[in-house]
């Protein structure tokens, strides 16, 4: 016999505490856990954030970029926990004086997820969360597949995304980062 979850409100959410580390996304009410990250995808992490990271200082713009702790309220009973975040750094300012968890209700301007191996995953991140984004009006959501080698830029053109995919030695395209230097094959082979 399944055992239906308990729902939680979203305001459960933000001070929900099960003794552990686990991370979750709340998916209309319930608890999704996010698994472990493999070395491939922390690898891709790291690399984008310090990619990202170069990129905003050489701009001098007043933007902050997160890895995987910040969360995005995308619907009333909905948080997700994007791979990157990037936003503007007067909101991560008003975010911080809240002192609460750590969860955008403003869109973001650019998120990055790793596609995690398995169909759950795969139709949360191209499926759920495109859909999600896009009506929460983030204007940039890279999809990073390690299976494929692909990379997606998903761009907010009138409230749905139009996308474009990248493969090889193909230079990514970013209206967030119109100027950044960097190719798919750059992002797969990141150590």
């Amino acid at each position: 016999m399944t055992q239906t979850p308990v729902k939680l409100t979203f305001e459960e959410y933000l001070t929900y505490d099960d003794g552990t580390d686990n991370r979750y996304e709340l998916e209309d009410g319930v608890l999704i856990p996010m698994t472990p990250a493999s070395p491939i995808h922390s690898d891709i992490i790291e690399f984008l954030y310090d990619t990202f990271k170069a990129e905003v200082k050489r701009l001098g713009l007043d933007l902050k970029i997160k890895q995987g702790d910040v969360g995005i309220r995308t619907q009333i009973n909905r948080s997700r926990q994007p791979d990157i975040v990037i936003i503007q750094g007067e909101d991560w300012r008003r975010l911080r004086q809240l002192k609460k968890s750590a969860i955008l209700e403003v869109p973001a301007l650019l998120v990055v997820e790793v596609v995690s191996p398995g169909e759950d995953n795969e139709n949360r991140d191209y499926v759920k969360k495109i859909t999600e984004y896009a009506e929460f009006g983030i204007s940039e959501y890279w999809i990073i597949d390690p299976l494929t080698e692909e990379v997606i830029i998903n761009f907010l053109m009138n409230g749905s995304y139009e996308n474009t995919i990248f493969i090889g030695q193909q230079n990514i395209v970013s209206q967030l980062f119109p100027e950044i230097n960097l190719t798919v094959e750059q992002i797969f082979i990141a150590e």
